[in-house]
C-alpha cells in the first residue's frame, strides 16, 4: 500500500499568507468536507473553494480541526501525544451506537431470551475467531472452522490452531469483561491466542525482544509501519491499561465506544508482540466494550467487516500517522464497521426469525409433531431444512445450545425418533444427518 502523502505544513502556509487572504480561509474552516473527515492525500485531489489553492484549503480544514483537537495520555514513539476530534460525524455515530448496542433493544429481542441467547453468542463468537484469524493468515473454511468449534475437537493444523485459540480467548474475555485489564492480563491473552502457532513458541505471553518487527505491504514487502523499540514496551503497556481502566472521572473524558477503539488502535501501533497483535487488539477491544456496558456488542463480529475492506483498516492507521498523530481518521473507520456490524446483526436476527416462523408453521399442522418439539430441535430444523444432508452431531448441538449431553443426546434422538433425522452409528457415536426430503416428511407427518 502506497504511504499516503504527508500534508504541507500550515505553520509555513500561514506565514507566508497576504493578511487579505485569511478572510478566505476564515470562509472554508470547516473540519470537514462535505461531512467526510478528509486527510490531506484526499483533499488534494478535489477542486478547492474559489480564490484558493489547495494548501490553502487545507490550512483552513486544519484550522477548524485545531479547536476541536485535544490530546491524549497516549503517546507515539516519539513522545509526542495522539490527539482526538469529534466532529458531527461521531457525534452521530457514537448517538446510534449508545441507541443500539447498551439498551434494551426491541428489534434484538430475539437475542435476549434464554432459549435463543447461546445459539447467537456461540455463532457470533464462532464468526469473530473464524475471520480475525482469516485476517493474519488462517486458510481453512468456514464450516470446517465451524465444525470443529462447535463438536469441540483439537485442531488439525496451523489455521485450526489460530482458530481454535482465537475462539477461546473470546470465552476468556466473557469471563473478566467486569475486571480491570492489566499487562499480565494482556500477555495471557496473547499467549491464548498464539499457543502453537508461532515459529518460536517462547513468543507467545511475551513482549517482543526485538525491533524486527514491522508492519509491511503484503503485497510487495514494503515497510508501511516501524513500531516503538521494545525496550519501551513495557512502561507503555502499563500507560495502556491505566487509560483503557479510566472511568469517566478520569480527564480528559474519552467517551467509552472510543476508548475501546484507542485501544485497539495503540496495541496495532505498538505491536508489542511477535506475531497475533491484531487478534489480541480486537479482542482487547470485545473487552473494553462489553466493560462499558454495550452488550449487544458480543453478539456482532467486528473482524466480518474489517476483512470486506483490509485497505481501508490500514489506511485509517496512515492518515492518523502522517497527519499529526490525529486518531480521528481510525475512530470514523472503525465506528462506521461497529455500525454496520450492528445492522448485519438486526437483519440477521429478523431473517433467523422469519425462517423460524416459517418452520412453526409447517410444523403447526401437525398432531404429531405439535407441543413435541422444543426451541432446540426447532432451531435444528430451521438449519437442515436450509442444509439437506447436513451432519449433526451430539458434541455439536450440545456446545452450540449451552446444554448437557444428555439433553442433546436425547434433543437429536427424538428428531430421529420422529424420522426427521437419519441415524447412524460409526464406531461408538451416533451422527445425525437431514434428510434430503426432509420437508416432504414434515408436510406428511402433518397430513
Amino acid at each position: 500500500m502506497k504511504i499516503p502523502l504527508a500534508p504541507p505544513d500550515i505553520d509555513v502556509l500561514l506565514l507566508s499568507l497576504k493578511p487579505e487572504l485569511f478572510r478566505h480561509i476564515y470562509a472554508a474552516s470547516t473540519p470537514t468536507v462535505e461531512g467526510a473527515y478528509l486527510h490531506w492525500d484526499q483533499l488534494r485531489h478535489r477542486a478547492p473553494p474559489e480564490g484558493m489553492t489547495s494548501e490553502l484549503w487545507w490550512a483552513a480544514v486544519k484550522l477548524a480541526r485545531t479547536g476541536m483537537l485535544q490530546s491524549l495520555p497516549l503517546l507515539d514513539k516519539a513522545g509526542k501525544p495522539f490527539q482526538i476530534a469529534t466532529p458531527e460525524d461521531v457525534l452521530i455515530h457514537l448517538h446510534h451506537i449508545d441507541k443500539d448496542a447498551a439498551g434494551q433493544i426491541q428489534s434484538a429481542a430475539e437475542v435476549t431470551t434464554s432459549e435463543n441467547r447461546d445459539r447467537y453468542l456461540f455463532q457470533s463468537m464462532a464468526e469473530e475467531a473464524i475471520t480475525s484469524s482469516q485476517m493474519e493468515g488462517a486458510a481453512t473454511t468456514r464450516q470446517v472452522a465451524e465444525d470443529m468449534l462447535r463438536e469441540g475437537r483439537k485442531p488439525r493444523d496451523h489455521s485450526e490452531c489460530m482458530i481454535f485459540n482465537n475462539f477461546h480467548a473470546m470465552e476468556l474475555i466473557r469471563e473478566i469483561r467486569n475486571e480491570p485489564i492489566t499487562p499480565s492480563r494482556i500477555l495471557e491473552l496473547h499467549r491464548i491466542l498464539t499457543e502453537g502457532t508461532l515459529d518460536d513458541p517462547a513468543g507467545a505471553g511475551r513482549l517482543r525482544m526485538t525491533d524486527d518487527v514491522h508492519v509491511v505491504d503484503n503485497r510487495d514487502g514494503t515497510i508501511i509501519h516501524q513500531p516503538p523499540s521494545h525496550t519501551e514496551l513495557g512502561a507503555r503497556l502499563e500507560k495502556l491499561c491505566a487509560f483503557a481502566n479510566a472511568d469517566e472521572n478520569t480527564k480528559p473524558f474519552v467517551h467509552p465506544v472510543l476508548r475501546a477503539i484507542l485501544l485497539h488502535f495503540m496495541i496495532g501501533y505498538d505491536h508489542p508482540f511477535v506475531d497475533g497483535n491484531g487478534r489480541t487488539a480486537r479482542a482487547l477491544f470485545y473487552w473494553a466494550i462489553a466493560r462499558s456496558g454495550y452488550w449487544l456488542m458480543e453478539f456482532v463480529s467486528i473482524s466480518h467487516y474489517l476483512r470486506k475492506a483490509p485497505g481501508k483498516y490500514v489506511r485509517s492507521y496512515l492518515h492518523t500517522e502522517t497527519d499529526g498523530n490525529d486518531t480521528t481518521y481510525f475512530l470514523i473507520h472503525q465506528l462506521e464497521v461497529m455500525r454496520n456490524a450492528i445492522q448485519g446483526l438486526h437483519e440477521y436476527l429478523a431473517r433467523k426469525v422469519s425462517e423460524q416462523k416459517s418452520t412453526e408453521r409447517l410444523l403447526v399442522g401437525s398432531g404429531k409433531l405439535r407441543n413435541r418439539l422444543n426451541h432446540r430441535q426447532l432451531a435444528l430444523l430451521t438449519h437442515a431444512l436450509k442444509h439437506p444432508g447436513e451432519v449433526y452431531k451430539i458434541d455439536g448441538h450440545q456446545r452450540s445450545h449451552a446444554v448437557v449431553y444428555q439433553t442433546a443426546r436425547s434433543d437429536l434422538l427424538g428428531l430421529s425418533e420422529l424420522g426427521l433425522l437419519d441415524k447412524q452409528k460409526i464406531g461408538k457415536s451416533f451422527l445425525f444427518q437431514a434428510p434430503q426430503n426432509l420437508r416432504k416428511t414434515i408436510a406428511e407427518l402433518a397430513d
